[in-house]
């Protein structure tokens, strides 16, 4: 079994899943399983992780089930859950077997979001913030896992957004989440693109409407339509 298996969900990403997957080659190195799978990318994505990534996975469209997928597939005894355009700081297996290592069976990093606008550099601390208050992690921050607190906590739940906070809650049950203050740096570009403001915006009344009760399904469609009037 690997020590540890590294999921990237990919879609369309084949301006930065090059430099994303050949800054993971020392954790290769060091035995570490790397899987991307794909959700139908249009683009090159496929033909472009291929040569840099011990597998190249097909699943459904969908974090959540490219992410599951990925984790069905993987060998390892520590599973990690990284987005095509976010790079781990160095020593990054070093810091989770640490957190690991003190009785948690989950955790993530903190987060630097890169970018032009210095509101970035906001969003980013708020987020660390409030997931540290909380237990609650985003995908930026990349979540790793014991393989069998994922089980036990029955994987990513297929729903259409809004995935990382019902998993989050999930293992909340089986441990508190081990809050690494190393960073993971992930590209500010959906921020930039449709507006920083209007995006923090939109993101807390999402947030909002499914801490309420509203149907993932209905605020997907409410993110992509947000994303679009950007």
């Amino acid at each position: 079994m690997a020590p540890l298996s590294i999921i990237v969900p990919a879609l369309d990403e084949s301006q930065a899943i090059a430099a994303t997957l050949a800054a993971l080659a020392p954790l290769r190195a060091r035995g570490a399983e790397l899987l991307v799978v794909d959700g139908a990318s249009r683009d090159a994505t496929r033909e472009i992780a291929a040569p840099l990534c011990d597998r190249v996975l097909q699943a459904p469209r969908g974090r959540a089930s490219q992410m599951n997928a990925g984790a069905r597939a993987s060998r390892g005894a520590i599973l990690l859950f990284l987005h095509a355009d976010t790079r781990l700081p160095e020593g990054a297996f070093d810091a989770i077997e640490r957190a690991l290592a003190n009785d948690r069976a989950w955790g993530r990093f903190d987060v630097a979001i890169e970018g032009r606008s210095p509101l970035l550099a906001l969003v980013a601390w708020s987020m660390n913030l409030r997931s540290r208050v909380t237990g609650i992690a985003t995908g930026d921050q990349a979540i790793f896992v014991r393989r069998e607190a994922f089980e036990r906590a029955g994987g990513f739940p297929d729903i259409a957004l809004m995935e990382d906070i019902a998993f989050s809650k999930a293992l909340k049950r089986v441990s508190r989440p081990a809050c690494l203050r190393e960073r993971v740096a992930t590209s500010g570009r959906r921020w930039e693109r449709d507006g920083v403001v209007a995006t923090i915006a939109l993101m807390w009344r999402l947030r909002l409407a499914y801490a309420l009760g509203a149907d993932p399904q209905h605020l997907a469609r409410r993110y992509r339509d947000g994303r679009r009037a950007a």
